[in-house]
């Protein structure tokens, strides 16, 4: 470790003991866990697809932390982020609305908060109700209101939607700025080296990837070549703040480091993480004991990163003896992408392994591999082992928490969000009837019956990293029952039914309350 690192590191630790004192100060809401509301944690991954867990049928890398998990809560074989894309997911999901009622897609690393202050967030309804709220890893919702300065407070952000705490990066690894965000500002920022930030103009303080690629440990696109941080070309320019950068292979400690001493320090009173992984997420660079540890290369390593760090998460509440006081859901943001910017042998090493498990697509993609990704409740003791064939949409997590608080939501409230509490308490229980696919158009599933809308965008950029985007100038129809990879279009032999899901996708755009 060089001595960057271990001065942020170093910060890091310190902070977190002043935070451990912080939180110790804060108000018990209620010492008896028996007669307390329940711990709320989501273990929210970034690009893992429905087959890149050993529970799923994953080859060539093991996962034993969260196969135990699967083995012991629900394992959901039709769960799905609300979008097929980070940005929107992330958005769906902690505000219980779809994104396209925001126009919101990828942002860029210094985009304005998306979620308006204030606002109704699943963290804001469980402060309400006595939590303590924190996120830690990646955000990517934007931060400031638009004229943003990262070298004083860095606000609004998550602190103004409803979290207590926050340990941030700002965007994406692949992102600039390359630095930790705490609460309101940047971890061990020098402030006679201020932080400049640009996606329009070259800043050339350092080096830029596409103009020196000797500089870097692997090949990007011309997207992720600006500059170089860590030997990695990344989106936009970044000059200054050089006592506050990154190290890419420090994330699974620093984070499980973060996520477990909020978890410490909130243990006398019910408490929401929010703890949201950059695996496996390009750039993919484990820490070094993990490289290796799949035969896939280092999209297989950080999967068995990632399975490390949500192991931690459960060793810690088990350590507390609050295992049996917390729902705890794991679930990724999308579906799979293998190169999504950089060539790191993804897609050579592959082997006999399939991200999407069977299905057709994968990230950014209409057909079902764009959504529908793995999910399992976890909670010891209050739910029993099973795997459910639930129809779920992360949105539907605002509504269904709501529900096991006992907690009533405003008409305007998270309003795409439905209750499906029972499926998450019981396999053998029902999801959601309708379920809504965001890619770069609309789906909708009924049952078995999968309709995509008529799209006019060509998506030839998705096509390029390998993935059927499934975006064609017709309408679409399949019958996943029988028909699972979307290879036979009904829409012909169906104009009613495809009618009638046409019409539902019409009412839900429309709808403005619950």
């Amino acid at each position: 470790m060089d001595k960057k690192t271990q001065n942020i590191a170093s910060y890091c630790l310190g902070l977190l003991g002043l935070g451990i004192l912080a939180f110790g100060c804060a108000e018990k809401i209620n010492t008896t866990l028996d007669h307390r509301p329940p711990n709320i944690v989501i273990i929210y991954v970034d690009d893992l697809g429905y087959g890149d867990l050993g529970a799923y049928g994953a080859k060539g890398v093991a996962t034993p932390a969260v196969d135990r998990m699967a083995a012991n809560g629900i394992r959901y074989t039709d769960a799905h982020s609300a979008a097929a894309t980070c940005t929107p997911s992330r958005y769906a999901l902690l505000t219980g609305e779809f994104a396209f009622r925001r126009q919101a897609q990828v942002l860029k690393g210094d985009a304005p908060l998306l979620i308006e202050p204030n606002s109704y967030t699943l963290p804001a309804m469980l402060q309400k109700a006595g939590y303590r709220t924190g996120i830690v890893g990646k955000w990517h919702l934007g931060l400031g209101n638009g004229e943003l300065d990262w070298n004083t407070a860095v606000k609004p952000g998550p602190l103004e939607v409803g979290f207590d705490y926050s340990f941030l990066l700002p965007a994406t690894g692949d992102r600039v700025p390359c630095v930790y965000l705490e609460n309101h500002h940047i971890v061990a920022l020098d402030p006679t080296d201020p932080i400049v930030v640009s996606y329009d103009e070259p800043l050339r303080e350092r080096l830029v990837a596409s103009e020196n690629p000797d500089s870097v440990r692997y090949i990007g696109d011309p997207q992720h070549s600006n500059t170089t941080i860590n030997g990695v070309g990344r989106i936009g320019y970044m000059s200054g703040g050089e006592s506050a950068l990154w190290v890419d292979e420090d994330f699974p400690d620093i984070f499980t480091q973060k996520a477990k001493d909020f978890i410490t320090a909130s243990q006398n009173a019910p408490f929401f993480l929010f703890f949201s992984l950059h695996d496996i997420h390009v750039p993919r660079l484990p820490a070094e004991r993990f490289q290796g540890q799949s035969s896939m290369g280092l999209r297989g390593d950080a999967i068995a990163q990632m399975d490390w760090m949500s192991g931690e998460i459960i060793k810690q509440l088990e350590a507390l003896n609050l295992a049996q006081e917390t729902l705890l859901i794991l679930t990724s943001d999308n579906g799979p992408v293998l190169n999504d910017g950089y060539e790191d042998q993804a897609v050579e090493l592959l082997g006999g392994h399939d991200p999407a498990g069977g299905f057709r697509g994968g990230k950014y993609s209409a057909f079902e591999a764009g959504t529908r990704v793995p999910m399992i409740a976890y909670w010891p003791g209050r739910i029993q082992a099973g795997v459910s064939s639930a129809l779920i949409n992360q949105t539907d997590l605002y509504a269904s928490i709501a529900a096991l608080l006992e907690k009533p939501l405003a008409k305007v409230e998270a309003i795409d969000s439905q209750n499906v509490l029972p499926a998450l308490l019981n396999a053998e229980n029902p999801g959601t009837e309708y379920l809504l696919e965001e890619s770069l158009t609309l789906g909708l599933r009924h049952g078995d019956w999968k309709y995509i809308e008529a799209s006019n965008i060509a998506g030839a950029w998705i096509a390029s990293k390998g993935i059927e985007g499934g975006l064609l100038p017709q309408a679409q129809l399949y019958n996943l029952s029988q028909d699972p990879r979307e290879q036979n279009n009904l829409a012909a032999q169906e104009p009613e039914r495809i009618k009638a899901m046409q019409a539902k996708i019409d009412e839900i755009r429309l709808q403005k309350t619950r």
